[in-house]
């Protein structure tokens, strides 16, 4: 048992110090902006999507960043645990589209709200504008935290929750990097991941908030023969950048990776993923058939939202005042192509303080994944997105947060497990 510092107070930090002091721990929790939990209450676009009611190895395929390493953490405290905590905690939920759950108020504040409540229950010293700055360690082994102020806080062990690098309005600003790395861990270059994408071609700005739903998007390599890097199917939108969207922000974090090595990549829409090319073809042809005596623009009106029509016949080399019923053969086929592979090229990612998760982080080769323990600093653990842990969008996050959290607040209350 003993004293616990917990670091952060955002969805890892809380669940921590949560489970710190119901297994008897004297634990402060130390925020440094001026509430709890900022970054969780814009998480699910302010709804909160707290977790995914998936099998548990379906979420751990939906962490692309490490995973397999949280295997431990999750079974400790798993999806159906987070749906009970909150539930205990006077928060039903509701279970959504592709398994994504939430408060059922949709207010992301009812989630925060309930666990700063608790904390609170359970005696937890929480501490606001309280910014740590150093980690205090010797021989070995954690002794406690230096704030900015100057002050030192002593403690049996320190839970590391800073966040990531994004949204650093929320206070995710790297501070936990820095800290890991003074104490002698590898820190993973941190990357965007859950971020909208730039485009060279300058057409997706004029269309600035479109959506498109229920497209497949896929990702290719530049080289030659081009390589398949990712797809996704759903929805997308395009923006004064570039895109964005659930199906890109899926993608991103492929796309950031790949970027990192190379100057762009090849992004390809299929604006009809359930027709095959000859089966769109005769579609085409009959809305064309029904609109022959009109200009091609307006013969597709059926086929396209009215803004998209424009680039896909510009980008098929058609023009658009053409009459339909001029219309060769050829440049019927030109279109179908360009709506089974609309091209855009990736320039870049949004910078990473745009990104709604961060890829890199404390490497997980030096933590117990039982524990999240550092394997290097005895009493020190890391959780969230301040280790390189990284999930998709649907509630996979959050669960990898609390689960990871959950396991720290425990062991670390316990005095840790003895090293093999």
């Amino acid at each position: 048992m003993g004293k616990i510092l917990i670091v952060g107070a955002g969805p890892a930090g809380m669940m921590a110090a949560v489970k710190a002091a119901e297994n008897g721990a004297d634990v402060i929790l130390l925020e440094k902006m001026e509430r709890v939990g900022k970054k969780m209450m814009i998480t699910g676009k302010g709804r909160c999507n707290m977790t995914n009611a998936a099998p548990i190895p379906d979420i751990i395929k939906n962490i692309p960043g490490n995973g397999v390493f949280l295997n431990s953490a999750i079974r400790f405290f798993d999806n159906g645990d987070v749906i009970e905590f909150f539930e205990n905690a006077g928060v039903p939920t509701v279970t959504e589209r592709g398994g994504r759950v939430f408060p059922a108020s949709s207010r992301a504040a009812d989630a925060v709200d309930a666990m700063l409540h608790r904390l609170h229950e359970l005696g937890v010293d929480v501490r606001l504008r309280a910014e740590v700055r150093d980690l205090l360690e010797k021989d070995g082994q954690i002794s406690g935290v230096r704030l900015s102020s100057g002050e030192e806080l002593a403690g049996d062990a320190v839970i590391v929750a800073t966040g990531g690098a994004s949204y650093p309005r929320t206070g995710s600003t790297g501070d936990g990097f820095r800290m890991a790395a003074a104490v002698g861990h590898t820190v993973e270059s941190p990357t965007p991941a859950l971020v909208p994408l730039e485009t060279e071609e300058e057409w997706p700005k004029e269309l600035t908030g479109l959506s498109l739903k229920n497209v497949r998007v896929r990702l290719f390599s530049e080289d030659e023969p081009r390589e398949k890097l990712g797809e996704a199917f759903g929805e997308m939108m395009f923006t004064h950048f570039g895109v964005t969207g659930p199906i890109v922000l899926t993608l991103s974090r492929t796309a950031a990776m790949y970027l990192q090595e190379h100057e762009t990549l090849d992004m390809e829409i299929d604006m009809k993923p359930a027709l095959d090319e000859a089966t769109l073809e005769k579609r085409v042809q009959r809305d064309f058939e029904q609109y022959k005596n009109k200009h091609v623009k307006n013969a597709m009106t059926d086929l396209l939202p009215a803004r998209m029509i424009s680039p896909v016949l510009d980008l098929a080399y058609i023009d658009e005042e053409k009459p339909v019923h001029q219309i060769e053969r050829a440049e019927r086929l030109r279109i179908v192509e360009t709506l089974k592979r609309l091209p855009l090229t990736i320039s870049r990612t949004r910078p990473i303080d745009e990104a709604i998760v961060t890829a890199g982080g404390v490497s997980v080769k030096e933590l117990n994944p039982k524990t999240m323990e550092s394997k290097l600093v005895k009493g020190l653990y890391f959780v969230g997105e301040v280790a390189d842990v990284d999930g998709f969008t649907g509630g996979y996050n959050l669960q990898a947060a609390f689960s990871m959290g959950a396991a720290a607040g425990t062991w670390s209350a316990k005095g840790g497990v003895k090293r093999v």
